[in-house]
């Protein structure tokens, strides 16, 4: 059985406008990560997975692969999986066959943003798990949480990818209480996140030698033309990445090259540039396992498990309501 509902914004041309208007007030000035991903986005980003120096993507599928059926046995063997960001589910179905394996698997919730991808996955998975009922959510999940379904305390919610590294603080410990409050004692959280380590990995697995990550990265710029009419010139500013110590986070930019205005119709408005100037398009934060059981606990939630891959480069970890 297939049911997918549709919670989108009515306006977000709207939204993007907001969200890029206060983006280029801030100082520094900043633009929302999500704008990366228009289809030739998510394409760039998907030959970044495969990248030799990107580690994140391949260790957390080893991680899935190796200690999927573990998880789910440390989850309570749960009959609903939630997933926040789904796309294609590619990852997630280690964690259905090893519910299918323990004999719980019972519903499948996939969130995401496009309404093509949900129903092509939904349709995929069905055949694959005969039985499996998959009730979808189009949505912005950061917005929309509250519209998961309830599932009785047998729910596992999974937040793959490390992308809860790309919130601020303030904005990821708000966004983990909501998911606690929604939380029943029987429900857990899986989470992705990539863990400390040397700089030189780190800043290379941002900045590769083919440069791939530096095209991902301007391909904002090339959104903003497109659906603002902006006339930024790719030319004119450079990729930058580098890991910030004292936050443990890779701090992603893009560094402008000379002085320089930029027009954006849509908005009515003329930013200006000055030579060198930065302009932060992404956070990536990097995290240890205390200092995760921190975060979790300024959410209302605890940590009940710790997967890693082999060379301990990321973390899947279990959190339960406090």
């Amino acid at each position: 059985m297939i049911a997918i509902e549709v919670h989108l914004d009515a306006d977000t041309a709207a939204t993007m406008r907001h969200d890029v208007l206060d983006g280029l007030s801030a100082d520094p000035k900043e633009l929302a990560p999500k704008y990366f991903y228009d289809d030739r986005g998510s394409q760039l980003f998907e030959q970044i997975t495969d990248l030799p120096e990107y580690y994140p993507t391949r260790a957390e599928r080893a991680i899935l692969v190796e200690r999927a059926d573990e998880i789910i046995a440390a989850a309570g063997a749960p009959r609903i999986l939630v997933e926040l960001g789904s796309g294609s589910a590619a990852k997630t179905r280690h964690l259905l066959s090893a519910m299918r394996d323990a004999g719980c698997l019972h519903t499948y919730v996939p969130v995401d943003i496009s309404e093509e991808i949900t129903h092509e996955t939904a349709e995929s998975l069905v055949q694959e798990y005969p039985g499996l009922v998959v009730r979808g959510l189009v949505c912005d999940f950061e917005h929309h949480l509250e519209r998961i379904p309830n599932g009785g305390g047998g729910r596992l919610v999974a937040f793959l990818g490390g992308t809860i590294g790309n919130l601020y603080p303030d904005a990821r410990r708000d966004f983990l209480a909501r998911l606690a409050a929604l939380m029943e004692p029987g429900d857990r959280l899986l989470l992705g996140t990539d863990l400390v380590k040397d700089r030189g990995r780190l800043e290379a697995a941002y900045d590769d030698a083919s440069g791939v990550t530096a095209e991902f990265n301007k391909n904002v710029l090339l959104v903003l033309n497109r659906e603002l009419g902006a006339d930024f010139d790719l030319d004119a500013f450079e990729h930058v990445a580098r890991y910030d110590e004292a936050e443990s986070r890779m701090d992603i930019r893009l560094r402008s090259l000379a002085d320089q205005s930029v027009r954006l119709e849509e908005l009515d408005l003329t930013v200006d540039f000055a030579h060198g100037e930065e302009m932060r398009t992404e956070i990536s934060t990097k995290f240890t396992r205390a200092r995760l059981e921190d975060v979790y606990a300024e959410a209302g939630l605890e940590m009940s498990g710790w997967f890693t891959d082999g060379e301990g480069d990321y973390a899947l970890s279990l959190a339960r309501p406090l």
